[in-house]
């Protein structure tokens, strides 16, 4: 173990992978106690790391404590010994791709103990057959000509003009999506795009999409290590340093998949709980966004790090006391309870201002559907308003309302309401129930359809879905399908067919029909009275 320390105490030069002379004490050493011995050397040739395997293979440590830039190398090399003459084995190639290596050096060891040649692999800024590596010629380690150094600085240059000539915000994230389904070619695409759209509207780079369909989700990695690893070249090579799952993952999977990479990892739950924090702007809103977010990390704190030990104490803390786990645990739960507390006194002040507007017997129109189907643009449109509007998802979350004057003089309320969307997460919905109360004080809702939408007979559904979980389905409902400016007239023709109302929010003339309609079936319900609500949906 003492010859092992020395090796701490050793520089590599700089033109070298590995010092002759050390290559043939690692070789000895290693024969010696009949385990494969690695290195990990800093490009200032330093040794960082030793690290003694079994006689077939080594496994690298953690190497959080040392830095890297971003989607570049790792600005480490190893170089370990194989005691049976082996090749670079696929497990050597691994380590090479997801730790992001400068070099993978082998050292094969003769039967008198002797390095026999140095054998070594460096990744590829463009693939070159189908592979994302190379490999050099092998040499003895006191044959070295070429200079390591150079050639890392190569590799490096390589990637570099690899990435987007224009020049990149640092402010913002460059993410590659990812997804994995188990559905067909055509819904993951869908499902696919539509993550694409909801990083635009967090206003993500979106650098590339991967999408993988398997018969079974890999439950540790989600998708199979050989196609991690092509990603993780592919962010290297694209200066990505964010990793977007279509998938919620539990903490054992992002765990998991952050032990292969440096780059953040997050799924589309947490993208659009990041989208809600950025938009809210009413304190209902913000303190609903908050609990979301609370509730979606509590289990996933996690007790890696030795330092969360760390135990408080003082007088009337005596004995183990209270690990740091512990601690933001607690505080969590009283953050949430406390919210709880705060949107409850939202809840009646919501529930006195309708109460108010019942009083003057105002009809109430409540928009629904998918998000980014154009309610707030029909809002606008119908109210001569100007709600911020935005061809993104989730551009509205707080619910607006204003007075709409049909034709004949009829007054009621219009209300714009967040858009619905598909696997919502389900912390987030319960914090937005006090808004989605509205709805129950709606006469008609006016479901709002994107008509242009490849899928929008999907998005129907997942909004006809949540105003069932929400008991809101013997409300008449109307529907409305927006965008037909940006339709065939072949699709707009069989819609019409099917007794479909079709309109686009940017074009008023086209809004008539809608409310004659619209003031028709009110007028049905002020006549029939609230019990009508209480019928099947036959509009």
């Amino acid at each position: 173990m003492k010859a092992l320390a020395r090796f701490g105490d050793k520089r590599v030069q700089r033109d070298n992978i590995i010092n002759p002379e050390m290559a043939r004490t690692l070789c000895q050493l290693s024969l010696e106690i009949n385990r494969q011995i690695g290195l990990l050397i800093h490009r200032s040739g330093k040794v960082e790391t030793i690290i003694v395997g079994t006689f077939s293979q080594i496994v690298i440590p953690q190497l959080g404590h040392v830095r890297s830039a971003g989607g570049r190398l790792k600005g480490l090399r190893l170089v370990h010994t194989h005691l049976a003459g082996e090749d670079i084995s696929d497990e050597d190639l691994m380590d090479l791709l997801f730790i992001r290596l400068d070099l993978l050096s082998v050292l094969k060891i003769t039967p008198d103990g002797l390095p026999e040649r140095l054998y070594t692999a460096h990744l590829l800024p463009m693939e070159r057959e189908g592979r994302s590596w190379t490999f050099l010629e092998p040499v003895h380690p006191a044959n070295q000509l070429d200079s390591a150094e150079d050639l890392i600085l190569e590799v490096e240059r390589g990637f570099a003009s690899r990435r987007k000539v224009q020049r990149v915000d640092r402010k913002q994230d460059r993410a590659i999506l990812v997804s994995v389904s188990t559905e067909s070619k055509n819904r993951a695409e869908e499902a696919l795009a539509e993550l694409a759209e909801l990083s635009r509207s967090d206003n993500v780079i979106v650098l590339d999409a991967v999408l993988q369909r398997r018969r079974k989700i890999n439950q540790r990695l989600i998708l199979g290590k050989g196609k991690l690893a092509d990603i993780m070249i592919r962010a290297l090579q694209l200066d990505a340093n964010l990793l977007i799952f279509n998938e919620e993952l539990n903490p054992s999977q992002i765990s998991s998949i952050t032990d292969f990479t440096d780059l953040r990892v997050i799924d589309r739950t947490q993208l659009i709980l990041d989208i809600f924090a950025h938009r809210a702007m009413s304190r209902e809103g913000k303190l609903q966004v908050e609990m979301a977010q609370l509730k979606y990390m509590l289990p996933r704190l996690s007790s890696r790090d030795d330092a969360l030990s760390r135990l408080t104490g003082g007088i009337g803390a005596r004995g183990p006391g209270e690990t740091k786990l512990e601690v933001d645990r607690r505080r969590i739960n009283d953050r949430v309870a406390r919210l709880a507390r705060e949107l409850k006194n939202v809840s009646r002040e919501r529930y006195r201002r309708r109460a108010k507007r019942r009083k003057k017997d105002l009809p109430v129109l409540s928009l629904v559907g998918y998000t980014n189907a154009g309610k707030s643009t029909l809002l606008n449109t119908l109210t001569n308003s100007a709600i911020v509007a935005e061809d993104k998802l989730f551009a509205t979350l707080d619910p607006t309302s204003r007075r709409l004057r049909f034709p004949t003089e009829m007054e009621v309320i219009i209300t714009d309401t967040v858009g619905f969307i598909r696997n919502l997460p389900e912390e987030l919905l319960k914090a937005f129930m006090a808004t989605l109360e509205e709805l129950r004080e709606a006469d008609l809702l006016i479901h709002v359809v994107d008509i242009s939408s490849s899928c929008y007979r999907d998005q129907m559904s997942v909004v006809e879905q949540f105003l069932k979980d929400l008991d809101l389905e013997n409300i008449p409902c109307l529907t409305l399908y927006n965008k037909v400016d940006l339709i065939t007239e072949e699709l707009a023709g069989k819609i019409e067919k099917e007794g479909g109302l079709l309109v686009s929010s940017l074009q008023p003339d086209t809004l008539k029909p809608f409310l004659i309609q619209a003031e028709r079936l009110i007028g049905k319900v002020i006549g029939g009275g609230q019990g009508l609500r209480k019928k099947p949906n036959s509009f």
